[in-house]
């Protein structure tokens, strides 16, 4: 169990809580529950949360689903488990639920992790559960905004204190001045679903919202104007030119291109005394996790999209779009590297400046969030036959930036 005191835990907790709808994701206080030992396998029950509508956790937690990967690894390393899986229309509910005492196991982006590592919370993070996603500034077909320019003055919806805020805040860093809305005369406005966001609703004149989303939501008007890759989308008309792909020059400056303006990425994250009481069943969730990646690698990517074309509402080709942009699925493997512990980092810099933390983490504080799991995700590793070789690590020739493998954390260098 951790050693995390009750009053420690209870101010922590209190902490994380003061952020509300600005916090996506935290860790729960008790011990996941243990039923009864049947032979020689030990009777588990674990919950573990997804958001199905998002990006590229939805086909392959979908995939694990289908073909209870998680069960048969576990029974593997002596666990007769249950996998209570749930579903998240957004971030909050899911902090609710976790703060409640009722889910042990949560995949969140940067902006979430950060808030729980500052609040000092006893949770660890595993391995990269989607990344890379596209970010879009969008609005209705007929605005006269076409640029991000255009957004001076204008009333905005946004996840506040989510990722959409930090990519948001990103684009208009390089590309009005300031990531201070206040600076360009920008309202924030949040949004509760990313559906809303794409949906562009009255009261707003834009939105920041998510790949999956925006696609679902064209048909009924919505257009978007630049994303945080750094191209142009097909309703942008300014300097640059007119409609989709073209390059916006500002994004080279950014310190995470070619990834883009904002390091995206959600990480699987548990809580301590899983780790600490229960090793295998971690080990038996990354090998079981990593199945699915690669066998969604090597399938069409149209058709991966279809698992979960109740979520996506996406044919095949649009949703193609979506997976080929994953990092998971360009990547083929979910092992995180000393880029994706950075996205962490630098995210808790952006969220002292939107005023959602105090200051930021230091290097320090985000590899201790890897320290109880390192060892587990080398495991998990090892035990797989077909994985990628070092040199796979660190490449740097591929559009998402990538690093030495979690368990040379020891070789990562100094950062602040």
């Amino acid at each position: 169990m951790s050693k995390t005191s009750g009053s420690e835990f209870s101010k922590a907790r209190r902490d994380l809580l003061l952020g509300g709808a600005a916090v996506a994701g935290t860790a729960i206080l008790g011990a996941p529950r243990v039923a009864r030992a049947q032979g020689a396998r030990q009777a588990l029950k674990i919950s573990v949360g997804r958001i199905p509508w998002a990006a590229g956790n939805s086909p392959m937690t979908q995939y694990m689903i289908a073909n209870k990967l998680f069960e048969k690894r576990a029974a593997e390393l002596g666990y007769d488990v249950t996998v209570d899986w749930r579903e998240y229309p957004t971030a909050l509910p899911m902090v609710e639920a976790m703060v409640g005492n009722n889910l042990d196991i949560g995949m969140w982006g940067n902006t979430p992790i950060v808030r729980a590592i500052a609040a000092g919370l006893p949770i660890s993070l595993a391995v990269v559960g989607e990344g890379h996603l596209r970010f879009l500034i969008t609005t209705r077909k007929g605005s006269p905004i076409r640029t991000i320019q255009d957004l001076r003055g204008k009333t905005v919806g946004v996840s506040l204190g989510g990722d959409p805020q930090s990519a948001l805040t990103q684009m208009m860093r390089y590309e009005l001045g300031s990531a201070d809305p206040k600076a360009s005369n920008i309202k924030f406005i949040n949004m509760p679903t990313h559906a809303q966001a794409a949906s562009v609703p009255t009261g707003v004149d834009a939105t920041c919202t998510i790949y999956p989303a925006y696609l679902a939501a064209q048909s009924t008007g919505t257009v978007a104007i630049m994303n945080s890759f750094g191209y142009t989308e097909d309703y942008y008309e300014g300097p640059l030119g007119k409609g989709a792909g073209i390059l916006i020059p500002s994004v080279k400056k950014s310190p995470f291109f070619p990834d883009g303006y904002y390091l995206h990425r959600s990480f699987w994250i548990l809580r301590n005394a899983i780790a600490e009481q229960h090793p295998k069943i971690v080990v038996a969730f990354l090998v079981a996790q990593q199945e699915a990646v690669a066998a969604l690698t090597a399938m069409d990517a149209g058709a991966v999209s279809q698992l979960v074309k109740d979520y996506w509402k996406l044919e095949p080709e649009p949703g193609a779009k979506v997976v080929k942009d994953d990092v998971l699925f360009s990547r083929g493997w979910s092992w995180p590297t000393e880029n994706d512990a950075r996205a962490v980092l630098e995210a808790s810099k952006y969220m002292v400046d939107n005023k959602v933390i105090e200051q930021p983490l230091n290097w320090k504080q985000v590899k201790n969030a890897f320290a109880r799991t390192a060892p587990l995700v080398k495991q998990a590793y090892e035990i797989l036959g077909s994985k990628p070789a070092h040199a796979e690590f660190v490449r740097t020739d591929t559009r998402d930036l990538r690093g030495l493998p979690l368990w040379e954390m020891d070789r990562w260098a100094e950062r602040t």
